[in-house]
């Protein structure tokens, strides 16, 4: 076999996810495995508005963590670079021309009202909800009409609209697409930037990568990278389509409703090499079901064979599992105190409660009554200290649900942008600050009622684990249902919320 390269091209657009490192861990071992295989980290930051440098170190120091190393990528190179897509505009736009040139993609004048339009009408018929391929004929000189007028156009694929898209799945087998259910993606954007279909295919090829091992959401994508290597004319690398990762609903993993930073976990107290395990359980069995092994076994023994073709399931009680036996079985009671001082119980941590608790105690047992929750994972929650002025559950769910929007949007949840998201919920809510909004952020948070500095208290926990606990808390209230998100959604963006407390 001719030694495999994989590649990994996760978007510097967020926190590190944990089907980053499941994917990252697949890919590395699927390259351990057969001598000379090599392991690409690429970073597809083709969305200018929410790519961050600092998200793509924490990419880094996520993976890192987790055990998994690259053996190319923009941190360290390599003779196929470079690995940043926003460093290789003029490649997609080069290959986008040829795609042109050869009558297999095209140039789309549809306005943002036209496909406005487009979806309300077909909403109306009951039909697919999408392009409808009205400026895919034009003419020669039409194009050259509009082009003189300077209207904005994308660039599209020309999809056949007969036919079917056939090819074989490591994983899956062999994989049948009718030509009909496959849209015109757009490539090139009006603003001359790639889509992640023509940069990830053309990347793929120039980068010379022989396997894309993925997770099963992008096999609808499949297709239209299929007719892209037809069309360029290259080789297709071998397709492995790895099982979903699925929460405890059976859904997608979505951070919606569960913590889905690898930070989160970090954090909370968990061990590199258990998370690191945790991950090859989801969509692998080893031979006589063993579940307890390193990295280096997976990587000798592995088998594509045994990947599973159905959804896994993130059972965070199956991580806590393998966490305590990692520390009953690798870890002495000196590695073990080793490994806490390490984790939170440190100079550094403590410098940062001083502050907070130092004219708050009158006797040192008080410490941990006082700043405890700074320690666990998830609080005990209590109904009427999270309801605060006769809020119903789903009202409080509302009201918290918005705080994490709000908080997401503004990419800010240090003190500062905690404060004014805080002001600017109860503003929308119209209820008051310091007794509704401030009391159901620290039940959230803390599990009481009072204690630390709140927003200080934030800050320490970090977003990971400041977010988790938002969840929990709407999660302990009942939960809200896709259909209430939607009605939530809609009056948060009207800015209507006060119409869901009554007030």
């Amino acid at each position: 076999m001719t030694p495999p390269r994989v590649r990994i091209a996760p978007s510097p657009t967020g926190d590190p996810h944990v089907g980053t490192a499941y994917m990252a861990i697949f890919n590395m071992i699927f390259a351990r495995h057969y001598e000379g295989g090599k392991f690409i980290l690429r970073i597809e930051d083709t969305d200018r508005k929410r790519s961050r440098l600092e998200y793509e170190k924490t990419v880094f120091d996520a993976l890192k963590w987790c055990g998994i190393e690259w053996d190319e990528g923009p941190d360290i190179g390599g003779p196929y670079g470079p690995y940043r897509q926003s460093e290789r505009y003029d490649i997609y736009k080069e290959y986008c021309q040829k795609l042109l040139d050869s009558g297999h993609a095209y140039k789309c004048f549809a306005t943002a009202e036209e496909l406005a339009e487009m979806r309300e009408v077909n909403a109306k018929l009951g039909k697919k909800i999408g392009y409808d391929r009205r400026y895919r004929n034009l003419s020669p000189e039409e194009i050259q009409k509009r082009l003189s007028e300077n209207q904005s156009y994308v660039v599209r694929l020309k999809i056949p609209l007969t036919g079917e898209c056939v090819y074989e799945d490591a994983v899956k087998g062999r994989m049948t697409t009718p030509w009909a259910d496959v849209d015109d993606q757009v490539l090139l954007k009006s603003d001359g930037f790639p889509t992640y279909h023509l940069a990830n295919v053309v990347d793929d090829y120039l980068m010379k990568i022989t396997h894309v091992i993925r997770g099963d959401e992008w096999m609808s994508s499949t297709p239209k990278h299929v007719y892209l290597y037809e069309a360029f004319g290259f080789q297709a690398p071998i397709f492995m389509h790895m099982p979903l990762l699925l929460g405890a609903d059976g859904r997608k993993l979505s951070k919606r409703k569960n913590p889905t930073s690898i930070d989160y976990y970090k954090e909370t107290g968990f061990l590199p090499e258990a998370f690191a395990n945790f991950l090859t359980l989801m969509g692998y069995s080893m031979p006589e079901d063993k579940e307890i092994y390193t990295v280096e076994e997976i990587v000798k023994n592995f088998d594509p064979k045994r990947i599973g073709k159905s959804g896994a399931f993130f059972d965070v009680s199956k991580l806590d599992w393998l966490n305590q036996q990692y520390i009953i079985n690798h870890y002495s009671e000196d590695q073990l105190m080793a490994k806490l001082k390490s984790w939170a119980f440190n100079d550094e941590m403590f410098s940062k409660l001083m502050p907070l608790c130092h004219t708050r105690i009158k006797r040192l047992s008080e410490f941990m009554e006082l700043c405890g929750f700074f320690f666990i994972d998830i609080p005990e929650y209590n109904e009427q200290f999270l309801c605060p002025k006769g809020l119903t559950p789903e009202q409080t769910s509302f009201i918290l649900q918005s705080f994490i929007w709000n908080l997401d949007n503004r990419e800010d949840w240090g003190r500062e942008g905690i404060q004014q998201a805080s002001f600017e919920i109860a503003e929308l809510f119209k209820v008051n600050h310091k007794k509704v909004i401030m009391k159901i952020l620290f039940a959230s948070v803390t599990g009481k009622l009072q204690g630390p500095p709140f927003f200080d208290s934030f800050a320490i926990l970090g977003k990971s684990r400041t977010r988790a606990r938002l969840l929990k808390a709407i999660e302990f209230l009942g939960g809200l249902s896709k259909k209430k998100l939607t009605d939530l959604l809609h009056h948060y963006e009207a800015s209507t919320c006060n119409e869901l407390v009554g007030k």
